[in-house]
């Protein structure tokens, strides 16, 4: 059956489907406690996924490359896991995340702004002013992850297969569509192509991780490709040092090949204010 991937609005009611969903499938959930229960095997302590989970990362300082060497680190944690089928992934950009796989059920919940507060609040007894307030940075840092990490609008429905308003259909009508779009058996026959697929991605985000955490390489200004455990490099490095660098952490990582190198070097100076 398909991987299913969920995007949703804050206070659409999103959750409660998803269970339902996992049960009637028996699927694996991986919202943001079965990431904190897996994150310890990866290095991950609960401080930075707090810090990481769904926030979008910059490559200016060397924290900064930190930063998005773990958000990588928790999107490893992700791919892994559905590498042993029947999973949903409960945000974090699954649906982008896991982009090119013909085997991807991607759904998106949506709903009204204000039926959102009020759902919201009451569910959790807040005041409607600071429930519309969550809500509304809920978005925006949901929708700018989305737009910065992987260069797509959070809301442009052609990112999904299923969009669902959840204002007009009942969460057990939503429960059973989703249920039977995912026993799809188109979906089914694209299994061996994802798997393969899937391999190639998480060997580029384990290569790419490596690169992000190394402190003798200033910035990554290159490309990585993968095919079948062969690693493609290219684009510009600054010194002899840092490609040396680049390639020899490459070949280390765990499932690679082989590894081409395509890596320009282009001296640079910083800049000196006069």
């Amino acid at each position: 059956m398909a991987i299913i991937t969920i995007s949703r609005q804050m206070g659409t009611g999103a959750y409660r489907i998803a269970r339902e969903v996992a049960r009637k499938l028996r699927y694996t959930l991986f919202d943001g406690p079965k990431i904190a229960e897996l994150a310890e095997q990866y290095g991950l302590t609960q401080e930075i996924l707090e810090r990481v989970d769904e926030k979008p990362p910059v490559y200016i300082t060397r924290e900064d490359r930190l930063h998005a060497a773990h958000l990588n680190t928790l999107e490893l944690i992700l791919l892994e896991s559905v590498r042993k089928g029947n999973a949903i992934i409960y945000g974090r950009g699954g649906q982008d995340l896991l982009s090119g796989m013909r085997n991807l059920l991607r759904v998106r919940f949506i709903a009204p702004f204000e039926e959102r507060v009020e759902k919201f609040s009451e569910r959790e007894w807040l005041d409607p002013d600071l429930a519309r307030e969550l809500i509304r940075k809920s978005d925006h840092q949901r929708g700018g992850f989305i737009h910065f990490y992987f260069n797509r609008d959070w809301n442009d429905p052609q990112g999904y297969d299923l969009v669902f308003n959840t204002s007009h259909v009942s969460p057990g009508a939503i429960v059973d569509s989703i249920v039977a779009a995912a026993k799809d058996p188109g979906l089914r026959s694209t299994e061996d192509e994802a798997r393969e697929m899937l391999e190639d991605i998480i060997l580029r985000k384990r290569v790419e991780t490596e690169l992000l955490k190394s402190t003798d390489i200033s910035g990554l200004h290159f490309r990585i490709v993968v095919r079948e455990g062969t690693v493609v490099l290219t684009g510009h490095v600054h010194s002899e040092g840092e490609r040396k660098k680049a390639l020899s952490l490459t070949k280390k990582v765990k499932g690679v090949r082989r590894v081409t190198d395509e890596l320009q070097v282009m001296h640079y100076r910083k800049y000196q204010e006069m």
